[in-house]
């Protein structure tokens, strides 16, 4: 199973982007659905999350500026991003994971980039 993540792209810093995930072929309401980041010479770490039931979590430097989403109807998760910083610069990944099962699926990664 590949997840196809999109909607990255260069945007200037206090601007907005929105990244989407799609994730064919799997019981996308079985997963819990995350978006984690990996900057040039840092290590990859968990940006948000959202559970089966719609409980979400933030990384703490994006709280209030990000927002998760899913839509199990259309087996997709968005993920919301404003004010965004140059800090904010990294490839962005899509990851499901089945809590009960432990199956894991990650995306290709899209590339979000903030400068000036």
């Amino acid at each position: 199973v590949q997840l196809q993540a999109s909607g990255g792209g260069p945007v200037q810093p206090g601007g907005s982007l929105r990244l989407s995930c799609a994730a064919p072929g799997i019981i996308f309401s079985l997963y819990t659905m995350s978006w984690y980041r990996q900057a040039p010479g840092k290590q990859r770490e968990l940006v948000a999350t959202i559970a089966r039931d719609g409980t979400t979590g933030y990384l703490d430097s994006v709280k209030g500026r990000f927002t998760i989403s899913r839509d199990n109807a259309k087996n997709t998760v968005l993920l919301q991003m404003n004010s965004l910083k140059t800090e904010d610069t990294a490839v962005y990944y899509c990851n499901a994971w089945a809590t009960i099962s432990g199956q894991d699926y990650w995306g290709q990664g899209t590339q979000v980039t903030v400068s000036s």
